[in-house]
């Protein structure tokens, strides 16, 4: 290969890795406008399937953790949160949650993170959870599914999993994602 060529090669590769990539970008751009791509869309195979089989410890003072077994004997829905004293958005969903709260039980699962931490967090400016459990090594949130926190799932009575979300909740998701689910659920009884 000339000395000519391959400078035209390497000029070249840029170019083409550039061009790729805006290709990649406008045909996203494109699903996003006509509604065939969502990029808040994940993978949720574990969706109206029973609860994962698990049991964590409670955190400090804070009473008993639980386990799948609580989870599946619930007699009433409750939003299971997956949350971390150092994300940000958990805690810009706390005030949602105490709100969300007043509603519907909400139980927390505390990911990788240290007890004492959690327990700061959970009562720094009032927990919105009526049990708390925590999973310090994360093995537990991935056979939820969770792939950051925070993350809530709607149980149902008997331990079924009727919704999925990877944001943090507010009165809206409620309003709009939650509460038709718990509606259809009351009238399939």
């Amino acid at each position: 290969m000339s000395e000519l060529t391959r400078r035209r090669l390497m000029t070249a590769l840029p170019i083409i890795g550039a061009g790729a990539l805006g290709v990649g970008f406008w045909k996203m751009l494109g699903g996003m406008g006509s509604g065939n791509f969502d990029p808040h869309a994940v993978n949720a195979p574990i969706l109206n399937r029973p609860v994962p089989d698990f049991s964590l410890p409670g955190l400090p003072g804070m009473g008993d953790g639980f386990g799948s077994d609580t989870l599946k004997a619930l007699t009433q829905p409750v939003l299971l949160n997956f949350f971390a004293s150092w994300c940000i958005p958990c805690v810009a969903e706390m005030p949602e949650l105490r709100e969300i709260g007043k509603r519907i039980p909400i139980w927390g699962i505390a990911y990788k993170d240290k007890p004492e931490d959690s327990v700061r967090f959970v009562q720094r400016d009032g927990s919105p959870y009526q049990r708390v459990a925590s999973d310090r090594s994360g093995l537990t949130a991935i056979d939820w599914g969770v792939t950051g926190v925070p993350e809530s799932f709607l149980i149902l009575p008997g331990g079924r999993i009727a919704w999925h979300g990877t944001a943090a909740l507010s009165m809206d998701t409620l309003h709009t994602e939650i509460q038709p689910r718990l509606s259809a659920a009351e009238a399939g009884k």
